[in-house]
């Protein structure tokens, strides 16, 4: 059992937020800066007096990130991503991508190859990359709708790339979290947060992106997590 689990199942239930005397002040990167979770992320990384930069491919998106300084560029783009990552002493990923139910995505996968290279070559260690419900060893544990709905019919190239992203960032030989949340919603934050590992009990659920978007910052200034891949729920 692992020293973070308890009741020897795993989980993590109740306040997940990392304990002591607070966190220091981290110089984050931030992809996927401009989407609904990765707002929210920089908003509360710099409420929490964190030093944030957002990497954006459009500036007219970069709206509502006061306070970050911003580069404009792809995030496939490594010899951007080296540049962005200069200063900096951690990441967060929250890219996202459109649903396609036709047409092969690959844009995760290759954001986050050309990521771990850059940051290898920078010496930034810390990676804390968001992915879903349903990837990786995660599948088969969204609910019957999800399961057997959503992710079939919407999501499954989204999803196919995710498992790809997972594995590169496995391999990559950084200091990595995966962070799986449940089912986005955009409710006020609930009074506790679920971090799973042991699954065998799951079977769906949802979370306020607000709840999500601290997890990951947790994640950032704490070791709980550190090289695994909780499923996080209310």
């Amino acid at each position: 059992m692992n020293a973070h689990d308890t009741a020897g199942n795993g989980n993590n239930s109740g306040n997940a937020r990392t304990g002591g005397a607070g966190p220091r002040r981290s110089r984050i990167l931030v992809l996927g800066a401009t989407g609904g979770m990765g707002r929210l992320i920089v908003r509360q990384a710099l409420a929490r007096g964190h030093d944030v930069h957002a990497l954006v491919r459009s500036p007219d998106k970069a709206a509502g990130l006061e306070g970050a300084s911003i580069s404009v560029a792809d995030a496939r783009d490594e010899r951007a991503l080296r540049r962005a990552l200069q200063g900096r002493d951690a990441v967060v990923s929250a890219l996202g991508t459109p649903v396609s139910p036709w047409r092969d995505v690959t844009v995760l996968s290759s954001a986050t190859r050309s990521l771990v290279a850059a940051m290898q070559a920078e010496g930034v260690r810390r990676l804390v990359c968001v992915t879903g419900m349903g990837a990786g060893d995660s599948a088969g544990h969204g609910g019957f709708v999800f399961d057997r709905l959503i992710l079939p019919l919407l999501l499954r190239k989204v999803y196919a790339d995710k498992d790809r992203q997972e594995t590169l960032v496995r391999e990559s030989g950084l200091d990595w979290v995966l962070v799986r949340p449940s089912v986005l919603n955009d409710k006020a934050p609930g009074p506790a947060v679920r971090a799973l590992t042991d699954l065998s009990g799951f079977h769906g659920g949802t979370i306020a992106r607000a709840d999500a978007a601290a997890f990951v910052l947790d994640q950032v200034e704490g070791n709980a997590w550190l090289h695994r891949s909780p499923l996080i729920s209310w």
